[in-house]
């Protein structure tokens, strides 16, 4: 007896739980009237508001302003990059090679769909290129490795890099190209850490050199 009762609760409990999820079948929508004042709803056009604005900027000369502060943000930056972090003068003589083999990921296929290299095959990109130039890296606001360097290589065999400095401005003074490691991306692959530093092929292998500049020393 006590157990059909207690069945009897449960299933009207589960009954009225139902009722108050999905509400009775009989419910009615009923208007609770207006509890408060009401506004209409209006989206502004972004469009128009961003043309408007920029109207109101080139008017007042807000607008050449930004351009005229933006040219030269980007100007300075051409000129003088960002230094290349971590980047000291040489104190210890250091030499190690860099094997430039890399293994592909996938593989590659010529203009007629026909593989020419299989995945994970490692491939020594100096067993179809010569490097013709070695590339020199030396900070550009460091006389003294600047001359050792312009000194010892020439614009034919070799590349300059500044690690900080002012290519531009170097090289109107000395009349002759320079380059910069944008973010560190050279001597951060080569393992460099210290300037002057010199990378040039040795057979299928690049030969990697860091050098002690003694003081006043220009070759």
């Amino acid at each position: 007896m006590i157990r059909a009762v207690a069945a009897s609760l449960a299933g009207v409990a589960c009954l009225g739980a139902a009722v108050l999820l999905t509400g009775s079948e009989r419910s009615e929508a009923r208007d609770f009237g207006q509890l408060g004042q009401t506004f209409p709803v209006v989206e502004a056009d972004l469009l128009a508001t961003i043309e408007a604005r920029l109207q109101r900027a080139q008017a007042t000369g807000e607008m050449d302003r930004v351009n005229a502060a933006f040219a030269k943000r980007v100007e300075a930056k051409v000129r003088r990059p960002v230094p290349v972090s971590g980047i000291t003068p040489a104190e210890e003589a250091r030499t190690w090679n860099y094997d430039p083999t890399i293994t592909l990921e996938r593989e590659i296929r010529d203009h007629k769909g026909q593989v020419i290299a299989e995945a994970g095959q490692r491939i020594n990109p100096l067993d179809f290129v010569s490097m013709r130039q070695s590339l020199v890296f030396v900070d550009g606001d460091d006389t003294a490795q600047v001359d050792w360097a312009t000194k010892r290589f020439t614009e034919l065999n070799a590349k300059i890099i500044f690690v900080n400095g002012s290519p531009i401005e170097s090289m109107t003074a000395r009349k002759r190209r320079f380059f910069f490691d944008q973010e560190g991306r050279l001597t951060g692959k080569f393992g460099i850490r210290h300037t002057p530093a010199v990378v040039e092929q040795t057979g299928k292998l690049l030969h990697v050199s860091e050098t002690v500049l003694k003081p006043g020393a220009k070759s």
